[in-house]
């Protein structure tokens, strides 16, 4: 199969990156009801406007959906509804279980389903950020990174398996994240923050920088990643483990909507924690 048009959607700080390095093929993006920041991005990343949805879905052959785990489903319908019959890959961080509902979806308006899971920062540098695609199709999705920075790997188990290798991957990055920004707040609460800063440095010496790197990294990201930590929390639920942990990280994160996109530097640990304990 040649894929000589790809739809993009949307040019998030993360979506612009992987649109920008997709070779051998124009990508597009749906300008309708997005904003300047997206179209400052789309630009920069040298994608191709598409007034509406259906003129770049009618150019495509394949359509990439790089967007907030909540809206993954939403999207896949919106392409459906349009009989789209080419190849879909959903790179959202969502558990097995939606990847599967999304490739129903599209499936039944007509189109091949491919899963994706991209880990690793927007693609600034070769090989740092992954793309992983399981399912029939994937090495064609993998083809139209070759040569770029973007690393695109194919791994076995069918579809759903780049998704819940995300999760499983997510559960620890930033639900950890998650795990030690509560514990800073529970000791700031107690009073015992000092002194369990002085303990971590003798005994778990990488904590404290954890800690500080949470603070001024995640906290920022906190807003889109309560999605995430939700459905890490189903993919726990449906292997039959314990899915608490994660469903408090959501909550954790949702107390950190203050600091959306707080530049360089980050919050102070002292701000992160007080909001925590606001509630």
């Amino acid at each position: 199969m040649k894929i000589k048009t790809v739809t993009l959607l949307h040019p998030g700080n993360m979506g612009a990156t992987i649109g920008a390095s997709v070779n051998g093929a124009r990508v597009l993006w749906v300008s309708e009801g997005r904003s300047e920041g997206t179209r400052q991005r789309a630009g920069k990343s040298g994608l191709l406007e598409a007034a509406t949805l259906a003129e770049a879905v009618g150019d495509s052959d394949a359509v990439l959906s790089v967007c907030p785990p909540h809206a993954a489903e939403d999207v896949a319908q919106s392409v459906a509804a349009l009989g789209f019959a080419g190849l879909y890959v959903d790179a959202n961080a969502v558990s097995r279980a939606t990847a599967q509902r999304v490739g129903e979806a599209v499936q039944e308006g007509g189109a091949a389903f491919v899963d994706g899971a991209i880990i690793g920062p927007p693609v600034t540098k070769p090989k740092r950020t992954r793309l992983y695609l399981s399912g029939a199709g994937a090495e064609v999705v993998a083809g139209l990174f070759s040569g770029s920075m973007l690393d695109a790997r194919v791994i076995e188990g069918g579809l759903g398996a780049a998704s819940a290798l995300k999760m499983t991957y997510a559960a620890w990055t930033k639900g950890s994240d998650a795990l030690i920004l509560a514990i800073r707040a529970l000791a700031a609460r107690e009073g015992v923050e000092e002194a369990l800063l002085a303990e971590w440095s003798k005994s778990q010496p990488n904590l404290p920088g954890k800690s500080e790197r949470a603070a001024s990294v995640a906290a920022p990201k906190g807003w889109r990643y309560v999605g995430e930590m939700e459905e890490i929390a189903a993919s726990f639920e449906a292997a039959g483990l314990p899915a608490g942990f994660h469903q408090a990280a959501a909550d954790l994160y949702s107390r950190l909507a203050p600091f959306k996109d707080r530049g360089d530097p980050g919050p102070e640990v002292k701000e992160v924690l007080d909001a925590l304990l606001a509630l």
